[in-house]
């Protein structure tokens, strides 16, 4: 162990471990409902357990018009203003998340949008029963991932390396 342990600080120090080309971000927002049952810390747990890094966090309460942006796609739809009143009516937690695949598997991680339809051992899954309460928003694509990062972090994320990456990635 103390070997193993000692290969990976002198990998990270003479930068030996990289992560090229898979750097994928994807956006998670921990929501009102979340914040308020303490489940902050199990989905970070959750996305930190499972190998991703992550670069950006801050609990902020958006505006209005930060969550239409935010939200800019669904504006159509006749559930938006309950939407956009029930986003600002508390706190949320922003994370930016990095590592291989991170936008796929993190919606995974989430679960179906609709909680019902949400296998256990999902965070929707184990934690919520109601499409209006899901707890987070995870990124849908790559692009919508860097899209939202930007959105709510501009440029500011961190840029390091996990002394772990050589056993989380070949």
């Amino acid at each position: 162990m103390v070997a193993t342990l000692l290969s990976i600080f002198a990998a990270f120090h003479r930068s030996e471990v990289k992560m090229s080309g898979q750097k994928e971000v994807t956006f998670i927002m921990v929501k009102p409902d979340g914040v308020q049952r303490g489940l902050v810390g199990e989905i970070i747990k959750r996305f930190e357990s499972r190998g991703f890094q992550l670069v950006g966090c801050k609990m902020m309460s958006p505006s209005k018009e930060h969550l239409e942006k935010h939200y800019a796609d669904l504006k159509s739809k006749s559930f938006f203003p309950g939407l956009i009143k029930y986003m600002s009516s508390g706190p949320v937690v922003a994370m930016a998340w990095q590592g291989k695949s991170v936008v796929k598997t993190g919606r995974a991680m989430l679960g179906a949008t609709n909680p019902l339809e949400s296998n256990p051992g999902t965070i929707r899954g184990d934690f919520c029963i109601d499409i209006g309460r899901n707890i987070c928003h995870g990124s849908d694509s790559v692009e919508s991932g860097k899209h939202e990062v930007e959105l709510w972090f501009g440029e500011k994320t961190e840029d390091y390396s996990l002394c772990t990456e050589s056993m989380i990635y070949e």
